[in-house]
């Protein structure tokens, strides 16, 4: 009797630590593409650093599009498949507070321009330094967020750049800015339709070339905290005075 009571236990024990082997979070992009079994958390599409070029609504107006241009890509996952323009085996993992923060807090009075040249300015520093003030505490893993570079009404198009970060130390793993055609009717949907076909080209085109590239890298060794002892610095030995 005592053995028909413990295995229960036995087998619950197994199925956590399978289940925790299974969902365990990649910290390198190495192994991201290697296994699609990889949970990816998708933060949404970050607005603050990007120029609005021979847009007619006002900046209030715009203000009150982001979040729902957020919403949409999420709701309507279907069509905007970010789970399998990255081969993911599960659905991502959504989470918009961090990136809608900071669309919150941007001044988008500074974002419109009449001027095509005005936009494109964006370089892959600045999205190393930029993602840095996203609230990602307790977070890890790797997230995929869009950052907007530059949105055209005259060329009716916006270009991004598809970043991938780790969670943990906010650190780009991977960002390539791509272009997409805008479509449809409003502000929501003419500038959502971007992202779709931006999501579309790393379907068909993108991914494998960064499957590829990240599986010719060499492995990436995830930095760890100094121990108690080594943390402190090294005394330095007094030479000896010349006679």
């Amino acid at each position: 009797m005592m053995h028909v009571r413990k295995q229960p236990f036995l087998l619950l024990t197994l199925f956590l630590l399978c289940s925790a082997t299974i969902t365990s979070y990649a910290q390198t992009l190495k192994e991201f593409f290697a296994n699609t079994a990889t949970p990816l958390t998708y933060l949404g599409v970050d607005f603050s650093l990007t120029k609005i070029q021979g847009e007619a609504a006002t900046p209030t107006e715009i203000s009150t599009k982001f979040e729902p241009i957020n919403s949409v890509i999420i709701t309507e996952a279907k069509k905007y498949d970010v789970t399998g323009s990255f081969k993911r085996a599960a659905a991502v993992i959504n989470y918009p507070d961090a990136v809608n923060k900071v669309n919150g807090d941007a001044n988008v009075t500074k974002m419109k321009t009449d001027n095509v040249s005005d936009l494109g300015t964006l370089t892959p520093d600045d999205i190393s330094k930029h993602v840095k003030v996203y609230n990602l505490s307790g977070k890890t893993g790797i997230g995929l967020v869009f950052i907007m570079d530059g949105m055209s009404k005259t060329n009716k198009e916006a270009a991004m750049y598809a970043t991938l970060i780790n969670l943990s130390t906010k650190k780009v793993l991977l960002t390539e800015k791509i272009t997409g055609k805008a479509q449809g009717f409003g502000f929501r949907n003419y500038w959502a339709y971007t992202v779709y076909k931006v999501l579309h080209t790393i379907s068909s085109d993108k991914y494998k070339d960064w499957a590829k590239t990240a599986a010719s890298a060499p492995e990436e060794k995830v930095a760890e905290a100094p121990k108690a002892d080594t943390a402190k610095p090294k005394a330095v030995k007094k030479g000896k005075k010349a006679v």
